[in-house]
């Protein structure tokens, strides 16, 4: 599909939504309490038969309107945005002089005017024409241009997301292949299983960031990534997951947990000449999953990589704010001689 049929379909809201609905009612019952004042100085008896007429007259209109446009909506999404809108429009004044033919009729049917056919029948019709096609060209032009800045936030929203999980480009990779390439000759089939896990990391890498996975292929994508690490760091590195009533089914973005045991292993253990041990803690609490991720913290503290560990932070916490918004967290401390980052983001069932 081209870029110039998905700008073309994005000008049209969702007539059936709730949002749009609202909007639609609300003009209409403007207008009936302008026309109301404009009619009768004084607010009495007539003026509320008035009232109750105008705003039955408005409700059918804008009730109908909405039904007619939802239901015209797929063929109104395949025709340009200059052909849709002029459709819209005369879609709306069809509408209108149907509805009004409707409330003569049951005006009639239920005895409160004499004539099927009165004689200011046909200035009622040209009335609401009118009435109807002054509204709803501002109307419209306002709600396409409210669709149409929605969908620009959520276009960038969506690059956004993309922008920063492409950003984290995992700095084990070259340590990786060059463990790798040890094992090539002393065991080549643990140096086609690493090779194998480093594919995977790297198709998740690459995958659409706007999807959440669930927590389950997380924890195996943080797995692999480890068992890569320890095929170079050996017995330095040690690992221990604790995790309680957490769904398996629970949707999280992809590659959250996996930087962060990068920045532990890169800040914590590496540095370390006898290594240590990094401890995944992961419960939750009500609809909210709790992530506790700690590691030693380097004895010689001048050899850290503060600022290395700062700007991956700050890239995760950005991607959960535009995930998430303030639902989510990210937090990190120093108790004792471990280094911890907390995390907290909302359960998200898979539908």
């Amino acid at each position: 599909m081209s870029n110039t049929t998905i700008k073309d379909q994005s000008f049209l809201p969702d007539f059936g939504s709730l949002g749009v609905a609202i909007r639609l009612i609300f003009l209409a019952e403007l207008m009936a309490i302008i026309i109301n004042v404009r009619r009768n100085s004084v607010f009495n008896e007539q003026a509320w038969a008035d009232f109750n007429l105008l705003s039955a007259f408005a409700l059918t209109i804008s009730f109908c309107s909405i039904v007619v446009l939802k239901l015209a909506s797929p063929l109104l999404r395949r025709m340009s945005v200059a052909a849709g809108s002029l459709a819209v429009f005369l879609l709306l004044l069809a509408v209108a002089m149907v509805g009004t033919e409707f409330i003569i009729f049951a005006l009639f049917d239920i005895g409160l005017i004499d004539q099927r056919w009165p004689e200011w029948r046909s200035s009622l019709v040209i009335r609401s024409l009118i009435i109807v096609g002054l509204i709803s060209i501002p109307a419209l032009r306002y709600m396409f241009l409210a669709h149409r800045i929605q969908a620009d936030e959520k276009i960038k929203q969506d690059a956004k997301m993309q922008a920063l999980q492409s950003r984290i480009r995992p700095h084990f990779l070259f340590n990786s292949l060059n463990s790798v390439a040890s094992l090539t000759r002393r065991d080549p089939e643990k140096a086609e299983a690493v090779l194998h896990d480093i594919a995977d990391l790297f198709r998740v890498l690459l995958a659409d960031a706007r999807k959440l996975v669930p927590i389950s292929a997380e924890r195996e994508i943080s797995r692999q990534y480890l068992e890569v690490e320890k095929i170079r760091l050996g017995d330095r590195l040690k690992v221990k997951w604790n995790v309680s009533n957490v769904p398996r089914s629970a949707l999280i973005p992809a590659l959250i947990l996996q930087p962060l045991l990068e920045n532990a292993i890169y800040h914590g253990i590496e540095p370390r000449f006898a290594g240590g041990k990094i401890t995944i803690d992961m419960w939750t609490e009500g609809n909210i999953l709790n992530v506790l991720i700690s590691n030693p913290l380097p004895e010689n503290p001048g050899k850290s990589h503060s600022k290395g560990n700062k700007i991956a932070l700050d890239n995760i916490r950005q991607r959960l704010d535009t995930q998430f918004g303030n639902v989510a967290s990210l937090k990190s401390f120093q108790e004792g001689n471990n280094y911890h980052v907390k995390l907290k983001m909302p359960i998200v069932e898979r539908q």
